[in-house]
């Protein structure tokens, strides 16, 4: 049976991507999006991305831009005045510089082109909207200024979870950035913030990052029928890494 799947922030967690996949028991039939930040946390962000190139020969596969996906990229290409290093090192960055020490430089260059072709959306034909941070302008993506708020924008988030009952959606107050698409799909902020380890809905806008990079579980689901499914929280699969802890 053909299936969508949708898999939030991964963050170097590759013993977590393989619970999922076995636990949604994932075939080459379905096809699956993937939220972006798949490198910076836990110590396997390389391998990570060997397993999603490998990945995408067998499977329909979509793969969003992350912020810290553009953080090694840049990072990779001696883009350093787009990186405040000592920031990206507290924030999951320096374990995955130790993790590329020993791998080649043929490996990085794949990851590189890996890295530079990752889509800053997908929008499907039932105008579902997968994402990984946001966007800002009120009248959709196409429309965005700024195209790093692809990969940056905590808005979104911060006002679906403000209007939570707040204002009706016939309201002429309800933000347009919410009657744009059906439903929009997001990571990078982690629900965790909210007390929450499972995917949260509100307004249209369903968070998928369940804290993967920090002491919460990776999540695989289900755009169709809302089922998912998760992987033991991922501090006790790497127990003794800290992670983004």
């Amino acid at each position: 049976m053909h299936r969508t799947l949708v898999i939030g922030d991964i963050h170097g967690g590759l013993k977590a991507v393989h619970q999922v996949f076995e636990r949604a028991k994932v075939t080459k039939d379905d096809t699956l999006i993937f939220l972006g930040d798949y490198v910076d946390g836990w110590s396997e962000s390389p391998q990570v991305l060997d397993f999603l190139i490998k990945l995408d020969k067998t499977n329909d596969c979509i793969f969003i831009k992350g912020n810290h996906d553009e953080l090694l990229y840049d990072w990779f290409t001696g883009e350093k005045a787009e990186i405040d290093e000592e920031m990206w090192f507290v924030h999951g960055g320096e374990a995955t510089v130790k993790a590329y020490a020993n791998f080649s430089e043929a490996q990085k260059k794949e990851h590189i082109e890996f890295l530079k072709n990752l889509k800053d959306y997908h929008l499907d034909n039932q105008n579902r909207l997968f994402i990984h941070a946001g966007f800002t302008n009120m009248n959709g993506i196409q429309f965005e200024y700024f195209p790093k708020m692809f990969y940056w924008d905590r808005s979104l988030w911060e006002t679906a979870l403000s209007l939570d009952g707040a204002i009706p959606e016939d309201s002429i107050y309800y933000p347009k950035r919410f009657k744009m698409y059906h439903e929009i799909y997001i990571g990078h902020t982690p629900v965790t913030r909210i007390g929450q380890t499972v995917p949260v809905k509100k307004a249209c806008v369903w968070n998928i990052d369940t804290g993967a990079a920090f002491k919460g579980p990776l999540t695989i689901m289900d755009v169709n029928t809302k089922e998912f499914w998760q992987s033991e929280p991922l501090n006790e699969l790497y127990s003794n890494e800290k992670g983004r802890n």
